[in-house]
């Protein structure tokens, strides 16, 4: 392959998936430069979470659940930038350290002692098979079935407990507009990362039609980062919210944009008048 800004300071790349967006384009340092960028989206809304303490404090739980969002950032754009195996894996890895502890939390809410410990042992016993079997098999569809079934636990039993701890019909409602526009984004953004492979010739002839900087517009890969980081951001704080105890005050207007703007719209469009 040629490169037209000389040698990659990385060398070549090595890990098993390279995403549409053309590798070292902008420097030398960085394969995917949108890539790169776009995954520190993580990290933003990750450190914007650890900054506003949460009903009881900064818990343990807390601390984990927002770092989580933030090492998945970290891993995401060291993938991208050096495309490497090694950093691909961290990437994969991260993101079920990311869930793992979510699913945890849900799944023993008001639990006791007893089964609390058992789901541990059973949470920490299935990621440790899960990882160990698709790093060292190199095995993906292990590890993307136990991310896609994480992903729709943590959306329906949130819903559930949206329901059993929040009395007020206004608050309650708002929650599960926010809900509803995590999971939203979290689907549209699986589209976005679909469309990045179907049609990557295409993409990548406007991409050097339109020219800099408004072919970045058009790395879907990287709109796929932006969307999964609003969808596991919305996660994180409404788990934090409802396993913190009965929420009487609505949490939404402290969350990090857009998701006030969201629940705003949404509610604006629940309260419109129906036709007949």
């Amino acid at each position: 392959m040629h490169y037209s800004l000389g040698q990659p300071f990385w060398g070549e790349p090595t890990s098993n998936l390279n995403f549409c967006e053309e590798d070292y384009v902008v420097t030398r340092y960085v394969a995917e430069f949108i890539n790169t960028l776009s995954s520190l989206a993580f990290v933003v809304y990750g450190v914007y979470g650890l900054a506003r303490p949460g009903r009881n404090g900064q818990t343990l739980a807390r601390l984990i659940s927002y770092s989580g969002l933030i090492g998945v950032g970290i891993c995401s754009a060291s993938y991208h930038m050096t495309l490497k195996y090694h950093t691909q894996m961290s990437d994969e890895l991260s993101m079920h350290l990311l869930t793992t502890p979510m699913v945890y939390r849900l799944l023993t809410f008001k639990s006791s002692p007893q089964r609390t410990k058992i789901v541990g042992v059973l949470l920490t016993v299935l990621f440790t098979v899960v990882m160990v079997t698709h790093m060292v098999m190199d095995e993906f569809l292990l590890h993307a079935t136990t991310f896609g079934l994480a992903v729709y636990l943590i959306a329906t039993r949130t819903l559930k407990l949206i329901n059993q701890q929040v009395p007020d019909e206004r608050i309650r409602k708002n929650l599960r507009n926010v809900s509803l526009f995590g999971c939203f984004n979290f689907a549209f953004g699986y589209f976005v990362w679909l469309l990045d492979d179907w049609l990557c010739s295409l993409l990548t002839s406007l991409k050097h039609s339109a020219g800099l900087p408004l072919a970045f517009l058009l790395e879907l890969h990287g709109w796929w980062h932006i969307l999964t980081c609003i969808g596991g951001y919305v996660g994180v704080a409404l788990v934090d919210a409802i396993t913190s105890g009965e929420v009487r005050e609505d949490p939404v207007p402290q969350l990090a944009w857009p998701i006030p703007s969201a629940a705003r719209l949404l509610g604006n469009a629940d309260a419109s008048p129906k036709r007949e």
